[in-house]
């Protein structure tokens, strides 16, 4: 079955860098696109990053325009999602998911603090 199991949150300072990572099984990972959430406390989960199922083309929300960089191996069957510059209102769940398939990863949470 399609599992997406994410890694790498944790806390972090203001203006530190944090890169997740999310391990795709259970579907040829190559033909799907793979997107990135992230859901806040009292917020709505909300669109981080797209990426193409290439690598070529990506997406961000415009609040991590430019701190912000999605990627992913094909090979790993892996996709990342590199934050830098990192602010308190960067904190939240981190979720990965490959939309197409409904599917969705238990998230990591990733806490930005002094």
């Amino acid at each position: 079955q399609v599992q997406l199991v994410e890694s790498g949150g944790g806390l972090v300072q203001p203006g530190g860098s944090l890169r997740l990572s999310c391990a795709a099984s259970g579907f040829t990972f190559s033909n799907y696109r793979m997107r990135w959430y992230r859901q806040a406390p009292g917020k709505e989960r909300e669109l981080v990053a797209n990426i193409g199922s290439t690598g070529v083309s990506t997406n961000y929300a415009d609040s991590v325009k430019g701190r912000f960089a999605i990627s992913r191996d094909n090979a790993k069957n892996t996709v990342y999602l590199q934050m830098n510059s990192l602010n308190v209102e960067d904190t939240a769940v981190y979720y990965c998911s490959a939309p197409s398939l409904n599917s969705w990863g238990q998230g990591t949470q990733v806490t930005v603090s002094s």
